[in-house]
């Protein structure tokens, strides 16, 4: 829905002022390239459970890493693209790094999706949705089981279906907003410097989750309230989000010089 492209234009436009001389950042069409078909949404399509990128991540589970450790690795490659001037492998570490950012702070990704898929697939883990049927039709025991558990994960108020219409909501109330106004500040980049990048994205998680927006939709659906959130904190912490990752890349991509 475009979500992903609005965030990385804005962050790319407010990246732009914090670059030092003589890095070259991948320009923003060079990044949007991986996004869409050539993006992490797109393996999902093309080959599902297969090397699929998993950016779901439970706010309150310190032993939940992985999310992390993606995050981790490209910020290394990035690092490492920048300093060779490899300007294609840099867009796509910079575009996959902000799609894992962006999801990994969208609270629709906080909900427990993979022990509910477990569940309504009667134990059957993710690895084994490996064609589009498996993952669009859920199995059952049962014709009555089976129709039960596409329901609760397709029908009205299912768990598929709440998530989409959560992103639609969040689509619907950015598309007309530039977000020009300053999000990041000098002491978001010492912070940064001083603690790491896994721990001030930590902090912003830990914010984004105490808001409870999932769980307010949940009861109530979109609303004011959401949108407003969503335009005035949620957005403009998960720019400064994916500015910061990008950022450490290119100071990593400094200090090796």
């Amino acid at each position: 829905m475009g979500v992903h492209q609005k965030i990385d234009r804005v962050a790319r436009r407010h990246l732009e002022k914090h670059l030092p001389a003589g890095i070259v950042f991948p320009a923003i069409h060079d990044i949007l390239h991986f996004e869409g078909l050539n993006g992490p949404d797109g393996i999902k399509r093309k080959s599902p459970a297969k090397d699929e990128p998993w950016h779901y991540i439970d706010p309150y589970n310190p032993e939940d890493t992985g999310i992390f450790e993606m995050i981790s690795d490209h910020i290394t490659n990035l690092a490492g693209a920048l300093k060779a001037g490899n300007e294609q492998r840099a867009a796509f570490e910079a575009a996959w790094m902000a799609h894992a950012i962006v999801d990994g702070l969208t609270p629709a990704h906080h909900y427990p999706l993979e022990a509910k898929l477990e569940e309504l697939r009667g134990g059957e883990g993710l690895e084994t949705r490996t064609t589009t049927k498996e993952k669009l039709l859920l199995p059952g025991k049962t014709r009555r089981m089976q129709v039960r558990n596409n329901w609760e994960f397709w029908g009205a108020k299912g768990v598929m279906t709440t998530h989409l219409a959560f992103e639609l909501g969040i689509a619907t109330t950015i598309a007309p907003q530039r977000f020009d106004e300053s999000i990041i500040t000098e002491d978001d980049f010492v912070q940064l410097k001083e603690k790491g990048y896994e721990a001030v994205f930590k902090d912003i998680l830990r914010s984004v989750a105490e808001m409870k927006m999932y769980e307010e939709f949940g009861r109530v659906g979109w609303n004011r309230h959401l949108a407003r959130e969503t335009k005035d904190v949620l957005i403009p912490e998960i720019v400064k989000a994916v500015v910061l990752g990008w950022y450490e890349a290119v100071r990593r991509a400094e200090s090796k010089k």
